[in-house]
């Protein structure tokens, strides 16, 4: 089993006012031996577009891949999102790694895409076929509840063929769409015994839809820290695991992130992004940390 681990850069406000800060962090991720950089999507916090990150990542490093944990699909035209991809991934070469989600269950950002929260999940459902065929076939007709397109093309075709898609989400309803439509699973917030039960779920689902799903496509999203968390976060992940200790979530040390991974890795998981969610300054405090962590992690890569 190949483990593979990343990194993700969330809010960053210091970074980001940093003339070509997040270039020296991604030139250093690249040259340490990361697999990715990863940029989640929230509108209404201080973090950067997903599509314009990965875009500048592509332009700064020639080996480092990248991806979007996750991109909001709902509220978004399909043809143009799979022109978006298709474009990173033909610039990079093959190093775009797309995954897929609903968005938080937050009412500013249902907003922002102009989509309500019940109407999310079937606008994904329409819209994640219709991307895959406008990746791999020359034009595509379709007629749905939501789209009607005749004759559409995206061109140039990503290099990866196909172009694989992750899906986030860990309700139960979540992990069968992944069953059905993903390639993969990168899951958050979460314990290794929860990632094992959603593991079944997930090939289950496929087996009833005629599909089997890479062993090697469950990933998991690790939130790591050192500081004290912000109260937003702190309410936020209270409301969204209120079973589990923060501690069993997220990782406070180079240490506890070694053990984490390990106990992702026996229930099936082998991709991970560690997230860092310390709201660090410069792009030397980032490297700093990113190089403690990657002394303790990156061995676990093979």
């Amino acid at each position: 089993m190949k483990v593979r681990i990343g990194f993700g850069i969330g809010t960053a406000p210091g970074l980001f006012a940093e003339p070509h800060g997040l270039a020296r962090v991604a030139d250093v991720l690249d040259a340490d031996g990361w697999d990715s950089l990863w940029f989640p999507e929230r509108v209404s916090s201080n973090q950067l577009d997903p599509i314009v990150a990965m875009s500048y990542v592509a332009g700064c490093c020639k080996r480092l891949k990248f991806g979007s944990a996750v991109s909001v699909v709902p509220g978004r035209n399909p043809v143009l999102l799979a022109k978006a991809f298709a474009s990173l991934d033909v610039v990079s070469a093959g190093r775009c790694l797309p995954a897929f989600g609903l968005g938080i269950a937050d009412a500013g950002e249902h907003q922002a895409f102009g989509v309500s929260r019940r109407e999310r999940a079937p606008w994904l459902e329409e819209a994640m076929p219709l991307i895959r065929r406008l990746w791999a076939e020359e034009t595509v007709d379709h007629h749905g509840p939501r789209f009607s397109i005749r004759g559409a093309r995206v061109l140039p075709k990503p290099v990866q063929q196909p172009l694989e898609v992750w899906l986030g989400g860990q309700a139960p309803s979540e992990l069968r769409r992944t069953g059905r439509l993903g390639d993969g699973w990168l899951a958050s917030f979460t314990t290794a015994r929860q990632v094992g039960e959603g593991i079944e779920i997930i090939k289950q689902a496929a087996a009833d839809a005629d599909r089997e799903i890479d062993p090697e496509h469950y990933g998991v999203l690790i939130p790591y820290a050192t500081a004290e968390l912000p109260p937003v976060l702190l309410k936020r992940l209270r409301a969204r695991r209120a079973d589990t200790a923060i501690s069993d979530v997220i990782a406070t040390s180079p240490g506890a992130l070694k053990d984490m991974i390990d106990a992702f890795i026996e229930v099936g998981a082998s991709k991970f992004v560690v997230f860092g969610i310390d709201e660090l300054g410069s792009s030397q405090e980032w490297i700093t940390e990113i190089k403690s962590i990657g002394s303790e992690v990156l061995n676990k890569q093979t």
